[in-house]
């Protein structure tokens, strides 16, 4: 079928033996490839109720159909398991170059299962899968381990044109529950604890290499499509912003809405953010922009510090949610230490926004007096030393690796904790960016601000932050198309770029499968479906569509804004009656 290889590659890891499998049109018809095809192989594949840790926990990494062409925004990869963080449905995404590669060795899907009896380097290619002894590499960090294993195996590739390496970090080796996968040495697949997984399975990298393309419908019509589009789009005013300061650009706007998250959650604007701003960052150190491949807008930061005790430091980033976490969260005031905390996190492989909210929670459990340790806002070296000490769990990093929900109950601060299933919201407080909240409560994967990235709307005038009528059905709007773009995959940056009719034209462009909007609208309902049964299978409660008690019980401290219950009741049931599920979420 044009748009898909048809074939998928089954990893066995305690056997180091591989299969190909071939799929049926239909699927891809139903799901499409991403977010689509790989919900569909995790329900179908992973055993009801198995353990996050198991062996038999599929990890699956999925590309789309508009993946390797010319479309812009399309160099991503997906990731797909049972989260070791939430216990419930996992889904993380990843830019970059090494995408490319992924989809060059010639699979809709790589599905690992099992679990190797030393450390490993898995190598993935047109012809199926290669087993590598990597204990050398075992307790390395994510920048030396890409950089090695990308020399060592530089030989092996057979001549093809694309190569590129995901990799875990000492996070992913302790079984941290948010770690992450690195590639490109700073992209990350960061969220739900993809590199636990990857750690549990002893893979410690997985290099990807090819010149496999897939058969598009129509490919001259891709070709004139996306030089239309690049004149089009590339100077409009969106791409410009993020080119020319990123997502940190972000930092001033939710702090002047009162929605920027401060102070473990009990603020929504911190004094001090213009010394973590946009202009902050360009003014104290040397950026660079920095692109994916098939993206003109370059929206990275590639940073250099120049000045004080990180001077020399290089990282892509920090970006806005890095700059919450620590920034605001923390109420860490300089942009320097705030890149400084970012390279530990990759270096170590571990999701900033949780290991932010985790720092955050550890300083309220010190004033607190719940646990006995230096811990204070505002004070850089002691969070760096606690990323350390969670990354290999010394002291109380090992509580804090277990994630959210366990170290609260640890401490007694249960009434405390703000998480979603057991995942950290992004930078967007819920009290003032009401339909966020919906956002955090409904997302298949924990408190997820990009299934529907809700805050474009809130922000940018749309509708009203504080409105609760129609909301819903505007969310759903933005979620199933967004839903799309996970299924294609597309990157979330292009979102104003790419309205329905476009998502049709690439579908067919690509697929050949003639669509239009209520078609498409179908098929994101049928993947959201799948995922939330997945999440039921797996033990997911009508309950677990709640925000944290704290979000109701107090109200923010600078502006005194507050969330209703009564009001976000009505958003909940405003959302599932349009979903078409059940009173209480069920199916």
């Amino acid at each position: 079928m044009n748009g898909f290889y048809g074939r998928i590659l089954i990893v066995d890891l305690t056997e180091k033996t591989f299969s190909v499998q071939y799929l049926a049109d239909e699927i891809y018809t139903a799901y499409l490839g991403g977010k689509g095809l790989a919900s569909y192989l995790l329900y179908h594949h992973n055993p009801p109720g198995v353990d996050p840790l198991d062996p038999e926990n599929r990890l699956i990494f999925a590309t789309g159909p508009i993946t390797g062409s010319l479309i812009w925004g399309s160099s991503r990869y997906g990731v797909f398991t049972k989260s070791p963080q939430t216990g419930l449905y996992s889904e993380s995404y990843s830019g970059g170059r090494v995408p490319e590669a992924i989809d060059a060795s010639g699979f809709d899907a790589v599905i690992l299962h099992g679990r190797s009896s030393q450390p490993t380097v898995l190598v993935v290619h047109p012809e199926g899968a290669e087993f590598h002894a990597a204990d050398d590499l075992w307790g390395q960090d994510s920048i030396v381990t890409e950089k090695q294993v990308n020399e060592r195996f530089a030989d092996a590739t057979r001549g093809h044109k694309k190569s590129g390496t995901v990799v875990i970090g000492p996070a992913g080796e302790n079984l941290v529950r948010f770690a992450v996968i690195e590639n490109d040495y700073w992209r990350s697949a960061g969220r739900t604890g993809v590199g636990t997984v990857m750690g549990a399975k002893k893979v410690k990298a997985i290099l990807f290499h090819g010149d496999r393309r897939r058969s598009l419908f129509d490919d001259s019509a891709v070709k004139t499509f996306s030089k239309s589009f690049m004149k089009v789009n590339k100077d409009s005013p969106a791409a410009n912003a993020y080119r020319t300061m990123g997502t940190t650009m972000m930092v001033k706007l939710v702090n002047e809405a009162g929605a920027f998250p401060t102070r473990y959650w009990r603020s929504g604007q911190y004094q001090d953010w213009k010394k973590i701003s946009a202009d902050a960052l360009h003014q104290r150190c040397q950026v660079t922009p920095k692109a994916c491949a098939k993206c003109f807008m370059a929206c990275g930061r590639m940073t250099k510090v120049l000045e004080g005790k990180h001077a020399g430091l290089a990282v892509e980033g920090p970006e806005y949610e890095t700059i919450y976490a620590f920034g605001g969260l923390c109420m860490i005031d300089r942009i320097e230490e705030i890149a400084h905390l970012n390279d530990i996190c990759d270096r170590l492989g571990m999701d900033t926004i949780s290991a932010g909210n985790l720092c955050a929670f550890a300083i309220e459990a010190a004033r607190s007096g719940r646990i006995d340790r230096p811990l204070d806002y505002g004070d850089a070296d002691a969070v760096a030393v606690l990323l350390e000490d969670i990354a290999y769990r010394r002291d109380i990093g090992e509580v804090l690796a277990e994630g959210i929900r366990p170290a609260a109950k640890n401490w007694d601060m249960e009434e405390e904790a703000i998480h979603v299933k057991g995942l950290e919201p992004a930078g967007y407080d819920p009290r003032v960016l009401k339909g966020m909240g919906l956002a955090f409560a409904t997302s298949d994967r924990g408190a997820c601000h990009l299934r529907a990235t809700f805050y474009k709307p809130e922000l940018s005038g749309m509708i009203e932050p504080e409105q609760i009528e129609g909301k819903a059905e505007m969310f759903i709007d933005f979620e199933d198309r967004l839903s799309l773009f996970d299924a294609l995959i597309l990157c979330r940056f292009y979102r104003d770029f790419y309205p329905w009719d476009e998502l049709g034209k690439l579908v067919m462009m690509t697929t050949g499968i003639k669509t239009d909007q209520p078609a498409l609208q179908n098929i994101a309902a049928e993947i959201l479906a799948l995922a939330r049964k997945f999440n039921l299978r797996e033990g997911m409660r009508p309950e677990d569509d709640w925000l944290p008690a704290r979000f109701f019980r107090s109200r923010l401290e600078d502006s005194g804004v507050a969330l209703k219950k009564d009001e976000f009741f009505t958003l909940l049931k405003d959302y599932y009656r349009l979903r078409g599920w059940q009173e209480d979420g069920r199916l």
